[in-house]
């Protein structure tokens, strides 16, 4: 019996792991990648009603605020007056576990915000990491798949969790940085918000500048250390940081963070050291500083949580003028992904329920029909063009146009030089960790690489961190008395 990979057609797969692409630097995805899209397509409708990832979360209201000028990179209208103030949705929440899972499992977060802007809705849905665990989006489902309950048992397994990491070297700094003190935060509000992805800020002169959003909480950063007594009732709370966001929000208090971006000059990602589009990588911020460009304040708790912190619906693809995707194949893969989820999840027309409303905005469009929470159109025309008032495209407003660094089509992976894994995630291990940290760190993942079953796993781990830095694969090693061949 063949062992070949097939499609759910019977025909055979060349490559599972790389998407096809428009370019190997960064690269756009193609609509005929048709792996692709059967493979993301399978994967959102797997299970009803929850969500796959994100499940369990917490929302709050409140309002974003300019603090310095941007017109000089960004035409964006809630971004073109210091002091002005633009209405927000938040949602804080777990990646892999389900709705009732624990606040304070070592996971990393959620990290989505909702923009009711004059000109729509913008939605920057990101994380608590600057990072994340893959480069190209066709890999998502099978790292979330290694990383939820396994199919026979139903019971989390950490050896399905660290064969993927340990297969996928690129997975090395989200890992590296899962288990440091900020794997377990004290609370939404000591954590900070990254867009993680590059994208295009495009200024009215239609010039772009690649730029990176960083949200660094007012409240300072705070991590549970399970070492630290003061915390063990606090671990045995699964609600821990959904209680702590309610609770701080109807004391008449706020929650606030200060908003960054990193901003690069267009030309230098052709020529940067790093691939600026990799996932997986940070920008030096020596090379690319924190610019501060407003604040983040939440202040309103939601009325129902269904309504509102279970059917709030974000995707990286709501852009307003001025903001713009970039070439990194994991955002090309998310614009996709979130609102096919969301189409299964809602409905066709989940942007019309009051949470994701635009309502600062008229809509007017030729969707129609589904469930419908709306008058549906009433008696206007449903096809465009058409001679009887309908709405028109706006000539005004067009993406900024940019060149491919090549224009060849396949299956680029995005990292040729392996030991690109291992050198960010190395400065991490030896330049901003203290002693302290290193030493947890080195606790947090022995513990649980005991878990797993397989010492072919545990030694490809830890050989992976041997190539971070020497001295954290051989602690492990000697750690977990397992014998590794680090030649």
């Amino acid at each position: 019996m063949s062992n070949l990979l097939s499609s759910a057609n019977g025909i055979p797969l060349q490559e599972y792991g790389v998407t096809e692409t428009a370019g190997k630097f960064g690269g756009l995805t193609l609509s005929q990648d048709t792996i692709y899209f059967e493979k993301l397509g399978h994967f959102h409708r797997e299970v009803i009603p929850e969500r796959r990832v994100h499940a369990k979360g917490s929302g709050a209201y409140g309002y974003f605020e300019v603090t310095a000028d941007m017109t000089k990179y960004c035409k964006a209208k809630f971004l073109n007056e210091v002091g002005k103030q633009t209405p927000v949705f938040a949602r804080f929440s777990l990646v892999v576990g389900e709705r009732g899972s624990s606040d304070v499992a070592r996971d990393v977060r959620g990290f989505a915000l909702k923009f009711y802007t004059e000109e729509g809705n913008w939605d920057m849905v990101g994380n608590n990491t600057p990072i994340f665990f893959i480069s190209d989006a066709i890999r998502f489902p099978d790292l979330i798949h290694a990383m939820k309950r396994h199919p026979q048992t139903n019971l989390v397994d950490p050896t399905t969790a660290w064969d993927f990491w340990s297969s996928v070297p690129e997975s090395t700094h989200q890992v590296l940085m899962l288990f440091t003190d900020r794997g377990i935060p004290d609370g939404y509000r000591h954590m900070n918000g990254y867009g993680s992805h590059t994208f295009k800020w495009v200024n009215d002169k239609n010039e772009v500048t690649w730029v990176k959003f960083h949200f660094k909480t007012e409240a300072g950063i705070k991590c549970l250390l399970s070492s630290d007594p003061k915390h063990f009732g606090v671990l045995d709370d699964p609600d821990y940081s959904s209680r702590d966001l309610y609770e701080h929000i109807a004391n008449n208090k706020e929650a606030c963070w200060k908003a960054y971006v990193q901003l690069m000059p267009y030309d230098d990602a052709w020529t940067y050291k790093i691939d600026p589009f990799d996932l997986t990588r940070v920008w030096s911020h020596k090379d690319y500083p924190l610019i501060e460009y407003g604040r983040l304040v939440l202040n309103r708790n939601p009325t129902n949580y269904h309504a509102e912190v279970e059917q709030v619906a974000f995707s990286p693809a709501n852009f307003v003028p001025g903001i713009e995707p970039s070439p990194d194949k994991v955002l090309q893969g998310r614009l996709y992904s979130y609102m096919d989820s969301q189409f299964y999840r809602l409905c066709k027309n989940y942007t019309t329920l009051p949470i994701n409303c635009p309502y600062r905005v008229k809509i007017q469009n030729y969707h129609r029909d589904g469930i419908t929470h709306t008058s549906n159109g009433e008696n206007k025309p449903t096809y465009w063009p058409n001679s009887f008032g309908g709405p028109n495209p706006d000539p005004a407003y067009n993406r900024s146009e940019y060149k491919l660094r090549d224009t060849n089509v396949g299956r680029y992976p995005t990292v040729e030089d392996k030991q690109d894994y291992f050198t960010q995630p190395g400065c991490l291990y030896r330049n901003v960790l203290k002693e302290d940290e290193r030493q947890r760190v080195i606790t947090n993942i022995a513990g649980s690489l005991s878990f797993v079953s397989s010492d072919q796993v545990k030694a490809r781990a830890i050989k992976n961190f041997y190539m971070v830095d020497k001295d954290l694969g051989t602690q492990l090693a000697q750690k977990l008395d397992i014998k590794v061949d680090f030649t």
